[in-house]
């Protein structure tokens, strides 16, 4: 796989002046962002196939300059894709570029592609930083009049010579919250935005922390250990009298197996100065607050007395103030799995610093979409979410995230699905104007014949997040390029609807798939939603409408998330017959669980309960605890789930090779045919 040019070819591209882009700035292209209900064949707007690119690489820029270029991109781009903003690094910098086949220019000066094209947009409109979800309506606004969202800092630089952009809205002391803002935006925009599509993108983020330990830490406890049942669970007594001598000392929680995502918990803490306690509090209570320095991507659960968890890369930081004098400072944590503690006294970079963030909004403005963040667990922002939701029509889709991590997921995908609405997770996916401007070009799919049906246990894995759109682009990636992938069949789950939204990057899994390689739909089908939540009077309509994207990009088979209250449930046998039915579905998987079975459900449709994993020895210990149970007198089926945060084709690989005589992987078009003899089904056609 030719990922990069040669340097010489580069160079070649390299030496294109920008006026090149400028010029083409300047001609006159047909706009093709029309709404979904005049065009009845796409799901996503259509955008122009680019011709030439000129890359600006912001990715170490300041937030509200990558809030810019973005709105930027979403203005240009609408009439022909032209700029392209590298923003992320994770599958490398270049990957995708070089893979679209497209001449550019890459500019290390960014301020170079924002004068070839301030003549593109009217002006500014700057949000209120005082107000983060004034950046939302501010990209609402920019969509609407041709404009970019700026800081008041940018502000007063941009409106000075060379650029001169005049303020066409300013937002500042505005609104008097985020739900008055939204309010607003929803009572004075929303008619004169495009419903073809929704669009809920978090305000900002994060500030990116290098990785690794902060200056100064040390790490002074870690427990080496697998440990996810509590079983070392313990008060630990840490000495922190190293540190003194500065007024801060920061005691770090990190995750010490990364890989399987059962990282430290943590119930109550108890500091220490010369035997006085300066501290005591239970994780997830008032108390704790005026000690959480940086919480980051940890969580609080209710279980176990209440407790704080950062499993995966996440942690969370503790501050405390010893009084002046101090001579000894111990802290006694009650905490348990698979903890790593570090500490030090020099004040660390903190998550709890956001920052603007560009990414998806190229798209919101280019199509001039509403962009809003609302928390459906909070009573009235639901009521307003809903009310948005009842705005549009059955099959719309809602593009980006919801905010309330897990808890506003499982809440808001259900809301969605009730109003008919599915979810297209791409809050972080990169460049989507240009992307969804190439084309499809498949090669013909490779497929080794079906083994014969014996009495084996036959087993296929799944990398579960393919519904999300950035998934695809990022993560995906990086996993796809492991070197054992093709040694070992897998199923790889993936949104059919890049069919539309990005084109390029289908055409390189397609095209560079191996016989062991299938694409099969990501939850639950051409987008995320739970079918028992969907309405039966147009359930069977929507699957119709995107069953062309399965039949397209060969992802006939599909991955079923179905929930209701945050809990799984069976598909009904109506649902059922619509996958079987609409979707032409030899079969299905479902569900994310600590078991796996296989039911027939409906008339004749095997569902293949996905049972979870998220290293290769859980996924070891699940199939020899089946084996040893096996009579062996009939096949036995599993599919196991594999985690695509934390597993790779490696992993599948290092697995399979444990496995003896009696086990056969398969993917899962060969898995489905199987089970349909074994329980004398009739074959799909």
């Amino acid at each position: 796989m030719a990922r990069r040019f040669k340097m010489l070819c580069l160079a070649f591209l390299c030496a294109f002046s920008l006026t090149a882009g400028a010029a083409s700035a300047s001609e006159t292209v047909v706009q093709t962002t029309k709404p979904v209900d005049s065009k009845a064949n796409r799901e996503l707007p259509s955008f122009k196939k680019p011709k030439h690119l000129d890359a600006a690489d912001i990715y170490d820029a300041p937030g509200d300059i990558k809030l810019l270029f973005a709105t930027l991109q979403g203005i240009v781009n609408r009439k022909q894709p032209r700029i392209y903003l590298i923003e992320s690094q994770e599958e490398g910098k270049m990957t995708w570029l070089n893979d679209l086949n497209v001449p550019y220019t890459l500019h290390q000066d960014y301020w170079k592609v924002f004068s070839a094209y301030r003549n593109d947009v009217k002006g500014m409109i700057v949000y209120d930083p005082k107000l983060p979800d004034s950046i939302n309506v501010a990209t609402t606004l920019a969509g609407l009049k041709d404009a970019v969202v700026a800081s008041p800092e940018l502000a007063a630089r941009l409106s000075k010579a060379p650029y001169k952009l005049k303020i066409l809205d300013d937002l500042q002391g505005k609104f008097s919250s985020w739900l008055d803002a939204y309010t607003w935006q929803y009572e004075n925009l929303w008619k004169k935005t495009t419903h073809q599509m929704l669009v809920g993108l978090g305000p900002d983020t994060a500030i990116r922390i290098p990785s690794g330990l902060p200056e100064s830490f040390v790490t002074i406890a870690e427990e080496e250990q697998p440990i996810r049942d509590a079983s070392n669970r313990d008060i630990y007594s840490l000495d922190l009298s190293s540190l003194l001598g500065k007024s801060e000392v920061y005691l770090r929680f990190d995750d010490a197996i990364t890989q399987d995502g059962w990282g430290p918990a943590v119930h109550e803490v108890t500091v220490k100065a010369d035997g006085k306690v300066i501290a005591n509090f239970v994780a997830g209570t008032p108390e704790e607050e005026a000690f959480l320095y940086d919480r980051q991507n940890s969580k609080v659960a209710e279980s176990q007395g209440g407790h704080r968890f950062a499993d995966n890369g996440n942690y969370f930081v503790y501050e405390f103030s010893p009084p002046a004098g101090t001579n000894e400072l111990t802290a006694e944590v009650d905490m348990w799995n698979q903890y790593k503690v570090s500490a030090g006294n020099i004040r660390p970079l903190s998550a709890e610093q956001r920052e603007p963030y560009g990414y998806l909004r190229d798209y919101a403005v280019a199509n001039k979409a509403m962009v809003f963040w609302l928390d459906s667990n909070v009573p009235e922002q639901k009521a307003l979410f809903e009310k948005i939701m009842s705005d549009v029509k059955s099959g719309t889709p809602y593009l980006g995230w919801f905010s309330n991590d897990v808890e506003g997921e499982f809440s808001s995908v259900e809301i969605a699905s009730r109003y008919g609405v599915y979810v297209l997770a791409a809050d972080w996916f990169s460049n989507l104007t240009v992307f969804s401007g190439t084309e499809p070009k498949f090669k013909p799919v490779q497929k080794s014949p079906r083994p014969q049906l014996e009495n084996k246990i036959y087993v296929t894995y799944t990398f579960t997040e393919g519904d999300n759109f950035q998934y695809n682009q990022h993560r995906m990636r990086v996993m796809w390029d492991d070197p054992a992938r093709g040694k070992v069949p897998l199923n790889w789950t993936s949104s059919p609807l890049l069919y539309e939204g990005a084109p390029a990057i289908l055409n390189h899994y397609v095209n560079t798939a191996t016989a062991n390689d299938l694409l099969i739909a990501g939850p639950s089908g051409a987008g995320y939603f739970y079918p028992g939540a969907w309405p039966d009077s147009s359930f069977r309509q929507f699957l119709q409408q995107t069953e062309k994207y399965l039949k397209k990009t060969g992802m006939t088979i599909s991955y079923v998330l179905n929930r209701e209250d945050s809990e799984n449930i069976p598909l009904t046998p109506f649902k059922a017959n619509a996958y079987e039915k609409d979707y032409h579905s030899p079969g299905l998987f479902i569900s994310y669980e600590d078991n796996y079975g296989v039911e027939i459900v409906g008339i004749s449709l095997p569902v293949s309960t996905i049972r979870g994993i998220s290293t290769a020895q859980d996924g070891l210990q699940v199939l020899n605890e089946a084996k040893a149970t096996w009579d062996g007198k009939s096949p036995l089926f599993i599919s196991l789930g594999l985690l695509a945060w934390s597993m790779t084709p490696s992993d599948a690989l290092a697995l399979t090779e444990e496995l003896g005589g009696e086990f056969e992987v398969v993917r899962a078009d060969d898995y489905f045919s199987l089970i349909r003899e074994s329980k004398q089904l009739p074959a799909i056609k």
